[in-house]
């Protein structure tokens, strides 16, 4: 067929003709509907974000091949495949083809000067970036502060819902409340490229909210708006969501359907309750004693005021599943209750992030592992903004030895929230988790710069100092100032109780001791430590009390009892009690050996040589020896002198004692401060732990002990010496 057209009516009418037209409006309209479907699907199934973007590529490679076919068959269909058609499609197709091999979503990582002059996104995974700064309270009554402060906290918390945006976490804006800063240094050091003001005026029963979007770089106004609305919870959630979605849009991040539908939703219709939750996170966030059970009776309040307010149950959740670590309080019946709430929560509201994060945190305590990483990464997935799940989730992987993962998880949170003290202070631990000391001493000094009185910091200062460097003297100092931050904590006492009773003063233990009690009478590690001095003073009544207490509360706590057991002979007993809590121990002839259960093993190898059970005992040490040559020495998780039992098991006396003495020369004095992770106090190591029964007589034991027992006299001795008002200084290992 002759189709050489003779000018422009011609062409058109050829076109027309041939269909070509007619099925590029058809592929247009099918195209845009199969885009949207596959939209909807990718957020329903959390397919990765270049699925889309690479769908429409296809799509679009795919109208001029449509169109060519168009063109030589749409006329009835009749034209036969000729050579030109084939080489236009082949050329079409491989083009196409190319493309999308060549094709890489786009992640605009920042290099270190594009962050500091915010000329580009500051988010690593190339999102554009903003920090929501703490609107004005612009009422008359001072009252109305904590208003302002839950409106800006929901605005905030909209915009973490949009996946396309970075986010900085209200911990991190809070501390640029009535700043003297220029927009341009607040980008900077938040690592944002916009930044958004606004105001709050309540009076009567109306409100008015003002928002300015601003670019950080050159301090030019993007957009504005006012809301001047009727004062109830339904119109304060419109406004919030309004100015979520005209920031997005100016931001150009495109709304998933579902982000849309989270965006619109009314958590509470309840005015009281959205202001007792709002004061809740508040009351929280510093993570002390006295802060927390003030945070539980705001959450609870809520709750009261409204039984479907789904976020208030996620916050009571945290707050009682958080006092378990920082007030003492008991564990199963503690978490029994946030598992109850956190159900209700996901009953009212599926699929809320920070419900599951808190589901998946309570999982990893429970030793649902399985469970508790597969929650994490739904919450991610649903809110990569929420940064508490970076926190937990890096505690999961640091958990479970994957140390890298859970640096990288940590920092992500940190970049969300980077000022804040709690998540600095959690990336200290993973450096510390690391034996990256140094670093971890510099991030806690970042979160005690940040919040002076975040006593957590100032307590694992002292950690690094006694468990990695072996140095009580300047340790002590530290947990002393936590203990006077956060006198409810029944940590710091414990930890108190027991490098003294390192150090050898008897007197300090006890008193601080008795302070871990008062406290945290319901913590497996300060039961323990009573038992162990009745084990000092050869009380055995007291210590079996003691140590059956501790058992109860955390069974894996169950160290000093089969060793009770031991030192009467009685191994049978001994060796039930751990089958009863690791029988993963026995259960299968080749088992898993980890942190979690790496000194049980060793311990239980002890037992079975005494019950006819060597080729298992054998087994134990091998794989036990194999897990601890993957971890340090020294630190909160190193292995201290675990090598030193494992050798003494088999009867290598020479390596046992050759290594004791290695551990004493990088500073291993044995505080006793991490039960089960290898950090037996000294004194216990040397006078009663049935592992090394076969060295203990040997004069090279003896005399590591005795440079062990000088060392603790001389730091004793600096201790006292200290003037009480002299101020904390980060020091050297070797000072």
């Amino acid at each position: 067929m002759n189709d050489a057209p003779a000018g422009r009516g011609a062409w058109w009418g050829a076109l027309r003709r041939r269909k070509v037209v007619q099925w590029g409006f058809a592929y247009v309209a099918g195209a845009w509907a199969l885009l949207q479907g596959i939209d909807f699907l990718a957020d329903a199934f959390h397919w990765p974000s270049a699925t889309s973007q690479i769908a429409t590529i296809a799509l679009a490679i795919g109208l001029p091949v449509a169109l060519v076919l168009a063109w030589y068959h749409g006329d009835r269909g009749q034209q036969r495949v000729g050579g030109t058609e084939l080489t236009i499609l082949a050329t079409l197709l491989a083009l196409g083809g190319f493309l999308l091999w060549r094709y890489e979503p786009a992640t605009e990582a920042p290099t270190t000067a594009s962050v500091a002059k915010t000329t580009a996104a500051a988010s690593a995974d190339g999102r554009p970036s903003i920090a929501v700064l703490p609107f004005e309270n612009r009422s008359r009554e001072a009252d109305d502060a904590f208003f302002v402060d839950g409106i800006h906290d929901d605005i905030l918390t909209q915009l973490t819902k949009v996946g396309a945006l970075k986010v900085i976490a209200r911990t991190s804006v809070e501390q640029f409340r009535d700043t003297k800063l220029t927009t341009r240094e607040i980008g900077e050091k938040l690592g944002v490229t916009k930044v958004l003001e606004g105001g709050v005026q309540r009076a009567g029963d109306r409100v008015r909210v003002t928002v300015q979007l601003t670019e950080a770089a050159t301090d030019a106004h993007l957009w504005a708006e006012s809301y001047d609305r009727e004062l109830t919870a339904a119109n304060i959630f419109a406004i919030q969501s309004e100015v979520a979605s005209a920031i997005s849009a100016a931001l150009k991040a495109t709304l998933t359907p579902a982000e849309r539908t989270r965006m619109s939703a009314i958590p509470t219709q309840s005015l009281e309750a959205w202001e007792a939750y709002h004061l809740g996170r508040q009351r929280m966030s510093n993570r002390t004693s006295t802060g927390l059970a003030e945070a539980e009776r705001l959450f609870q309040k809520a709750i009261d005021r409204d039984p479907k307010f789904a976020l208030a149950y996620v916050g009571l959740a945290d707050t009682v599943r958080l006092q378990v670590g920082y007030s003492g309080k008991p564990r199963d019946a503690s978490f029994t209750l946030a598992e109850e709430l956190i159900a209700r929560a996901l009953t009212l509201t599926p699929d809320l992030p920070e419900a599951l994060a808190t589901s998946a945190a309570q999982a990893h305590l429970r030793g649902d592992y399985k469970r508790s990483e597969a929650e994490f990464q739904r919450s991610i997935a649903l809110n990569p903004n929420y940064s508490n799940a970076y926190l937990w989730y890096g505690d999961f992987l640091s958990d479970m030895g994957r140390m890298n993962e859970a640096l990288r998880q940590t920092q992500i949170g940190l970049e969300l929230d980077p000022i804040s003290a709690i998540l600095n202070v959690s990336l200290a631990q993973t450096f510390a988790l690391l034996g990256r000391f140094d670093e971890a001493l510099t991030q806690y000094s970042k979160a005690i710069a940040i919040d002076p009185k975040i006593s957590h910091a100032y307590q694992e200062i002292g950690g690094i100092y006694a468990l990695a460097y072996g140095r009580l003297d300047i340790a002590v100092p530290w947990v002393e100032r936590a203990a006077s931050l956060d006198p409810d904590d029944p940590n710091h006492p414990a930890f108190l109780a027991r490098y003294y009773l390192a150090l050898g003063d008897e007197t300090q233990a006890r008193r601080w001791h008795g302070l871990a009690l008062k406290h945290g009478a319901q913590r497996a590690s300060v039961q323990n430590t009573a038992a162990l001095f009745a084990v000092y003073r050869d009380d055995h009544d007291a210590v079996l009390a003691h140590a059956r207490k501790a058992a109860a509360i955390y069974p894996r706590a169950v160290w000093l009892l089969p060793d009770a057991d031991v030192r009467r002979g009685d191994y049978p007993a001994a060796r039930e009690r751990y089958a009863k809590v690791f029988p993963e121990l026995l259960a299968t002839d080749l088992p898993t050996i980890d942190g979690q259960n790496v000194y049980a093993a060793i311990r239980l190898a002890g037992v079975l040589q005494h019950t006819g059970e060597r080729d298992r005992a054998k087994v134990l040490l091998d794989r036990g020896e194999a897990y601890i040559r993957s971890i340090p020495r020294m630190g909160f998780r190193g292995y201290g002198i675990a090598d030193v039992a494992i050798h003494a098991l088999r009867g290598e006396t020479a390596k046992a004692l050759a290594s004791l003495r290695e551990a004493e020369q990088v500073g291993w004095v044995g505080t006793g401060t991490e039960w089960g992770w290898g950090h037996w106090p000294w004194r216990y190591e040397r006078d009663f732990d049935p592992s090394l029964a076969s060295i203990r007589h040997e004069p090279k034991f003896k005399a590591v002990f005795a440079d062990i027992e000088r060392d603790m006299a001389r730091q004793r001795a600096a201790l006292a010496a200290r003037p009480k008002d002299a101020p904390l200084e980060l020091a050297g290992a070797g000072t």
